[in-house]
Order: C-alpha cells, then structure tokens, then sequence
C-alpha cells in the first residue's frame, strides 16, 4: 500500500494522533477519507472524459476514412462515364448503321413486288 511498510504506518498513525488527538481524529480521517474519494471521482471522469475523446476521434478518423474512400470510387466512376470513349461509341454507332442498312434491304426486298403491283 503506497510503498509503506507497517513500522512506517504505526508512526503515521502515532503523529497524527499527536496532531488531532483522540477526540478529532475521527472526524480527520472521515474528512481525509471524504477528500480521497472525491478525488478519486474526479480522477475517473477524467479518465472517462478523455476515452470518451479518443473514442468520438476514432470513429470520427474512421468515418472520414469511409468517406474519402466512397468519394474517390465516385469521382472514379465520374470519370469513366465523362471521358468520351471514342473506340466504343464508333463501334455502337457503325454496329447500328450496318443493322439499319440490313433493315432496310430487307424491307426493299419485301415490298418490292408489292409496290410494282400497285
């Protein structure tokens, strides 16, 4: 307890006596005692406190840490769909000019004897 060996208690304990004498030494000790866990307390919400602070900064560190990433998968797919692909949309566009060329023979075939008929 404290580093306090029993002789070094006994002559803590024969001063105060010394001191307050039998009478209020009692209410020293309940006084002495009343201060201990009140400091005791305040040690603890402290100590609470700054968990409390570490924890709200963790999870602050965290979100952020979520944040930035899911901003930077959507500035990602920005990109991709800002940036013209040139090679892609050729492709979709001359795809779809042979497909409406074909329609179009197509339908030239079938109504071909029909319009020479009218």
């Amino acid at each position: 307890m404290f580093g306090i060996g029993g002789g070094e208690l006994i002559f803590i304990i024969f001063i105060a006596l010394m001191l307050f004498g039998t009478d209020k030494l009692p209410e020293a000790a309940r006084t002495f005692a009343k201060v201990m866990a009140n400091l005791k307390h305040a040690t603890n919400e402290i100590k609470t406190e700054i968990q409390k602070s570490a924890d709200v900064k963790e999870i602050s560190g965290s979100l952020k840490q979520v944040a930035s990433s899911f901003t930077e998968e959507v500035d990602k797919v920005k990109e991709s769909v800002a940036t013209p692909s040139i090679g892609m949309g050729e492709d979709i566009f001359i795809g779809a000019t042979e497909t409406f060329a074909k329609v179009k023979e197509d339908v030239e075939d079938i109504s071909g004897p029909i319009k020479r008929q009218m």
